[in-house]
């Protein structure tokens, strides 16, 4: 028409309306016709009115995938946060659904939209999405933090935070002393032996007004680590007597730690299974850890579903299935 010769989309889009009113296209070319006028009130930027022709082309029988896509961004580019997200994971499922990896834009675009609303449930769920499909250092560190401060999450979990930052290569140089300090103070030597060798030979640490302190974490680390193999028959027997199974737990993780896990991994197992847990959540999900860290993937994950809690321990158990699943470290 030459309302779109002339570059006027809304004047076309009315016009075309009117051609429809009639009644009398054949059923074939009507589709077209609505598909035209959602197109051109895109073009027009009335949004709006985008997104209403385009539900009827939908509802209609339509089936270009485009569509879709204007759509989202009709509602998007409206305001109508609510409803472009709707659109936006009815999109991602159905592609999931088709074995298909939803586009990173599709699903920023969910965040974008749960952001808006400050819909914060639905904001971590697309951020899970994102690492699960698109795993890079930034959705990870937003999904980290966003643990972390989330309402009662829990300060013992700190070390369960690093021991994930470490996995995906994203403990900063004061985090890796940070973490050794707790993995002693959890009596876990071995565990602060690993995390310090690591981090001197990614040149974290050992350099720098805080070199001479890292040496003596470091030497403090190795000394306690000597001792507890010294005693650890003693350490066995004592924990395989006592009530509660934490005893158990902790000390199967640290045989993990020092590479037995035939030793260490029944042992975490029979301390759970003692049933007179202070933090049975916690304990499975040092189980889930400790079985990934031993290279035992689909055990791990089942153990890992099966955590609850809502201070922080589910919600890390879901991040470690993730860590698993995208393996390798994020760009």
């Amino acid at each position: 028409s030459i309302e779109t010769a002339m570059g006027n989309s809304a004047g076309a889009a009315r016009a075309y309306e009117q051609v429809l009113e009639t009644g009398k296209l054949p059923a074939a070319d009507q589709t077209k016709f609505v598909m035209a006028i959602a197109g051109l009130y895109y073009q027009a930027k009335d949004y709006g009115k985008a997104a209403t022709w385009i539900n009827r082309y939908l509802k209609e029988g339509g089936t270009d995938p485009k569509m879709q896509q204007l759509l989202i961004q009709s509602y998007y580019l409206s305001g109508d946060y609510a409803n472009a997200g709707k659109a936006a994971l009815a999109n991602i499922q159905a592609q999931e659904k088709a074995g298909q990896t939803p586009s990173e834009e599709d699903l920023q675009l969910l965040a974008n939209c749960a952001l808006k609303q400050n819909d914060k449930a639905g904001y971590a769920q697309a951020m899970e999405k994102l690492v699960a499909y698109h795993p890079k250092k930034d959705y990870w560190a937003d999904l980290l933090n966003r643990v972390q401060s989330k309402p009662g999450f829990a300060d013992r979990l700190y070390l369960d935070v690093y021991r994930l930052k470490l996995a995906i290569g994203q403990l900063k140089t004061a985090e890796y002393m940070e973490m050794a300090q707790l993995s002693l103070q959890a009596g876990l030597p071995a565990e602060a032996v690993k995390v310090i060798e690591q981090g001197y030979k990614s040149g974290a640490l050992g350099t720098g007004p805080e070199a001479e302190r890292q040496k003596r974490l470091r030497d403090l680390a190795n000394k306690n680590l000597a001792e507890d193999k010294k005693s650890m028959a003693q350490n066995e027997a004592e924990a395989g007597k006592s009530k509660d199974g934490i005893a158990l737990v902790n000390l199967g993780f640290e045989l993990v730690m020092m590479g037995e896990a035939d030793k260490g991994l029944p042992m975490i197992a029979e301390g759970i299974k003692k049933d007179n847990l202070k933090r049975p959540e916690d304990a499975k999900l040092h189980y889930g850890v400790a079985l990934l860290m031993a290279g035992k993937k689909n055990e791990a994950v089942q153990v890992l579903k099966s955590v609850q809690g809502n201070d922080g321990t589910a919600d890390l158990a879901r991040y470690w299935i993730l860590q698993s699943k995208s393996s390798g470290q994020p760009s």
